[in-house]
């Protein structure tokens, strides 16, 4: 795992005054997007790609399930992709809140 590092000055006032220096692996104010954050955005994308890509086969076995004179199978289907288009929505959501 890779870490953004840096110096940081720091000065302790309880037991000595005198300043010294330490790695750190996090921020002070700065707005450096760590690794997780960059990643989740990523995948929150390539999720509701990947759900889009899966409606497209979804609504092909939903004529096919019906040509075979299989309407409740059709209709499950249909159900899943209005679930799937909510789940989106939300992961779109999700995203907007990054």
């Amino acid at each position: 795992m890779i870490f953004e590092k840096k110096r940081v000055r720091h000065h302790h006032e309880q037991d000595h005054n005198s300043d010294h220096f330490h790695e750190s692996n996090h921020s002070h104010g700065d707005s450096i997007e760590s690794k997780d954050e960059k990643t989740l955005k990523i995948l929150l994308v390539h999720w509701v790609n990947h759900n889009e890509s899966h409606e497209e086969g979804f609504r092909e076995w939903v004529d096919k399930a019906r040509n075979m004179g299989k309407d409740e199978t059709a209709n499950n289907i249909e159900k899943a992709i209005e679930y799937l288009q909510k789940a989106n929505e939300m992961l779109i959501e999700a995203k907007k809140h990054m």
